[in-house]
């Protein structure tokens, strides 16, 4: 009979021999994500299988049958019953029973409680990822902002004096700022369905969180500079970077 080795009985004994990662600051910090589609699936998951305790997820939708292909913690009895954030936070909590986990069924603009240590972008239009930027800015909160569009995706780390989702922003975004690309199906919506894809989503999923990892652990000198994109068929991340406006209003009175 093989004995269980004492390691072996450490959740997170492999994650403790990469000797820059921090769990007891993981399992302390409170995080914020904003949005619970398939972005948010995937970064909810690997925030708790890496140590998070401590996680609040906001969203407004309910789920359709064509998240189902890339929104791990959905069931086909989730479908137009119960909230995403709801059901996210049921499921999650599985998989370690340690997590606590608060679903808010509201928009983020509702948000009021901004107490948190980290904020994970996972929205899908620019005018919830320009709010969530202004007040991660505002309160000082790292934020760690994700979008995927089909095969390709981007990543972008805001830290507190650096430049931010704004800095970077031309006219062309404003024009569309409000518009909100829809991968739900949702006959409210006006704008074209997005293309989305469960590996890309993964992929970028995956990088928001370990730049939480990074940030929490005391390691923001390893994060990702400026823009991250991640092309899922040549496999190839590359970075565009981003220089700090002065004149952005988020910067303006930055002291």
């Amino acid at each position: 009979m093989i004995s269980v080795k004492e390691y072996d009985k450490d959740r997170f004994d492999r994650s403790k021999r990469i000797e820059w990662i921090d769990i007891g600051k993981l399992r302390e910090s409170r995080c914020l994500v904003v949005g619970a589609g398939a972005l948010g699936n995937e970064v909810v998951k690997c925030l708790v299988l890496s140590g998070f305790r401590d996680i609040t997820v906001a969203d407004m939708d309910t789920v359709v049958i064509s998240n189902l292909n890339r929104c791990v913690f959905f069931r086909d009895s989730d479908v137009n019953n119960g909230t995403k954030s709801e059901i996210i936070a049921k499921r999650a909590s599985e998989l370690d029973p340690d997590v606590k986990i608060t679903a808010k069924q509201m928009r983020i603009q509702e948000m009021k409680d901004w107490d948190f240590d980290l904020v994970m972008g996972c929205v899908d239009n620019i005018s919830a990822r320009l709010h969530v930027n202004a007040h991660a800015c505002y309160h000082r909160i790292p934020y760690v902002d994700g979008g995927t569009d089909g095969m390709f995706g981007k990543i972008q780390v805001v830290l507190p004096g650096g430049p931010c989702l704004e800095c970077a922003m031309n006219r062309s975004h404003y024009n569309v700022s409000e518009t909100r690309f829809s991968c739900t199906g949702k006959s409210t919506f006006s704008t074209p369905k997005a293309a989305a894809e469960i590996t890309t989503t993964s992929a970028v999923a995956a990088m928001q969180a370990r730049e939480a990892v990074k940030i929490i652990s005391g390691r923001k000198d390893m994060c990702t500079e400026n823009i991250a994109y991640y092309d899922g068929i040549s496999g190839e991340t590359f970075v565009l970077k981003v220089r700090k406006d002065d004149s952005c209003g988020n910067h303006m009175n930055e002291v």
